[in-house]
């Protein structure tokens, strides 16, 4: 006999080394203008409580600093479906930067994200391949040049 255990999408995880000071990869991922460059335009501030709006594909997404440990860790509630942006950066012994991205807050596979108007398996699919873009083409050209 099946056990009924709601399963839930797993988050995506993006761990890469950038060839640059962990200052750099801060604020590249911790102002409004260093989001800006590489991902989305914004109002952000660095303010825990601050509730900012991302400027998606979608249309505008309203987030929310959640955690915020300088040079460290930052994360954001992002848009209406339960989803955490978590960036986290450990500076390595050769003062390179070790950056893990983690997109959590994903519900039951067959759950329809609103916007997007898919299912949530669907579109954690397709935003993993979009994080691989971002975070080792995108945000790596950002804090390496």
């Amino acid at each position: 006999m099946k056990e009924n255990h709601q399963q839930h999408v797993p988050d995506i995880h993006k761990k890469v080394v950038f060839h640059a000071p962990i200052q750099k990869v801060w604020e590249a991922v911790a102002t409004s203008e260093g989001i800006a460059d590489w991902f989305m335009p914004n109002d952000f501030r660095p303010e825990i409580g601050y509730e900012f709006t991302l400027q998606s594909p979608f249309g505008p997404s309203p987030c929310k600093v959640i955690e915020l440990e300088a040079p460290h860790r930052l994360a954001f509630s992002w848009d209406t479906s339960g989803w955490i942006i978590t960036f986290e950066l450990n500076e390595t012994a050769d003062g390179n930067t070790e950056f893990t991205l983690i997109h959590s807050g994903w519900g039951d596979p067959e759950e329809t994200v609103s916007k997007a108007g898919e299912k949530q398996a669907d579109v954690r699919n397709r935003m993993n391949g979009g994080w691989e873009n971002i975070v080792n083409q995108k945000l790596r050209q950002a804090v390496e040049n």
